[in-house]
């Protein structure tokens, strides 16, 4: 960890406390749990990115701050000082998790796929689904690493339950989704590999 201070009382400005501990401990059993680090290019473009922001920009104001309100009298009830230590603690818990993921990062280029024809990982995915009304309605996902997953974008983590049960299916294929909600069938309408790309 970088640490930008001489650490002091009360836990120090270097940002480390004892929660620290406790959420490296949940971050290693996450990795451990989801196994390989698989993650198109862009997504491991955005990580290396956004640990740049933390690290060259963000950090830096923060420390800034913390600096500047520990020379304001009682820490106890400097709202900017405590705050400040809290927020570097975030930033420089971020930044740990970023670099592990980044060190353990497995790229796969879609675009060098091969078997356009069936369904894995960088796959953007059109498929149907019959609802116990009897109507139907199409959804495109696409399937990316873990650390890329954002439902609202369309694009879905490959360890979810949807992509796992996509996986090495092909248009045409029907296949049962074990969601939290129970199981449900949906039909494969469209594999394609658009890299960076998911349609609606």
């Amino acid at each position: 960890m970088n640490k930008a201070f001489v650490k002091e009382d009360e836990g120090g400005l270097d940002g480390w406390d004892e929660t620290d501990e406790v959420h490296d401990d949940a971050e290693e059993a996450l990795d451990a749990q989801m196994g390989r680090n698989l993650i198109t290019p862009e997504g491991l473009e955005a990580l290396r990115a956004e640990l740049k922001q933390l690290r060259k920009v963000e950090r830096p104001k923060v420390v800034e701050v913390v600096s500047w309100a520990a020379g304001n009298g009682d820490r106890s009830e400097n709202g900017d000082y405590i705050y400040g230590k809290k927020r570097l603690r975030e930033i420089d818990r971020r930044m740990r998790y970023l670099s592990k993921r980044i060190d353990t990062a497995e790229p796969v280029d879609p675009a060098r796929q091969t078997h356009l024809v069936k369904v894995f990982f960088g796959a953007t995915v059109t498929y149907a689904e019959l609802h116990d009304d009897g109507s139907e309605s199409e959804h495109t996902i696409r399937i990316v690493g873990v650390d890329e997953a954002n439902t609202e974008a369309g694009a879905v983590s490959w360890i979810s339950p949807i992509a796992k049960a996509l996986m090495k299916s092909e248009v045409g294929d029907s296949v049962t989704v074990y969601a939290p909600q129970g199981p449900k069938e949906i039909e494969v309408v469209a594999v394609r590999y658009d890299a960076g790309k998911t349609g609606a």
